[in-house]
């Protein structure tokens, strides 16, 4: 357990430490979409990725503005094995842009923690030609150490961070798991979840900072098992309700 807390403090203190640039860029491009009154659609394609895309969706505290993308083809509850064979599927990630109707007043927020599956990449590219502005949240040393030969990776071999308008770095090792534990040929314990966690959250803090210094104060839901949670969230919900597809 210590030995787990001291790696996810240290990623999570390199992310502070480093990224602060990048993490302001995002949050202001953010807030800009959360004061022109437009969402700010978010898209985790990947197993795992996908719990990052439903960390700020809405979440007690989370901005109302944040719209996931919650395609099913990579969602684990429709199998494990079918989500890793879609992830690296070229041409589905421009299935899923495309359907979403995405155009130059969106901003899509994507993110994944290797950078570098073919849905991801499609999802970038095809945000682009669409003049979607992009953020891209995924693991730069991940993506610079596995080979432009893995089967996960798009036909073109591009990095998410080489593909989007503002990249931020989540420092996730090769691998993911970042624990030995004697006798045990393969490291335990992923850490990915974590910094994507930390590194959204971290960008709605700082684009709510934002607004505030601009006199606007964007709506947050409040979970609804807090005191005045479901009255509070209902005085938005109408605003919200036929343009958050998901919601």
């Amino acid at each position: 357990m210590s030995e787990y807390l001291t790696a996810i403090t240290a990623l999570l203190g390199r992310i502070e430490a480093e990224e602060g640039e990048s993490i302001a860029a995002a949050a202001q491009l953010m807030a800009e979409q959360v004061a022109a009154d437009r969402l700010i659609q978010v898209y985790g394609p990947g197993g795992h990725s996908n719990l990052a895309a439903q960390e700020i969706f809405f979440r007690a505290g989370g901005l109302m503005h944040v719209s996931a993308i919650l395609d099913e083809g990579t969602l684990l509850s429709n199998g494990a094995l079918r989500s890793m064979a879609v992830e690296r599927t070229p041409g589905y990630g421009r299935i899923v842009i495309e359907n979403a109707g995405l155009g130059p007043d969106d901003l899509l927020l994507l993110v994944n923690a290797y950078g570098i599956n073919a849905a991801l990449i499609d999802a970038a590219l095809t945000a682009r030609e669409r003049g979607v502005r992009t953020i891209g949240v995924s693991s730069r040393e991940h993506a610079a150490q596995t080979a432009k030969s893995h089967p996960a990776r798009h036909p073109s071999g591009a990095n998410l961070h080489e593909v989007v308008d503002v990249a931020v770095d989540t420092k996730v090792p090769i691998g993911d798991a970042v624990v030995e534990v004697a006798g045990m040929p393969e490291r335990v314990a992923a850490v990915s979840t974590f910094a994507n966690a930390f590194t959204l959250n971290t960008m709605v803090l700082a684009a709510i900072e934002r607004l505030l210094e601009q006199n606007v104060v964007p709506p947050v839901w409040r979970s609804g098992n807090a005191p005045g949670g479901d009255e509070a969230n209902a005085a938005f919900i109408g605003r919200f309700r036929e343009r958050v597809r998901w919601l």
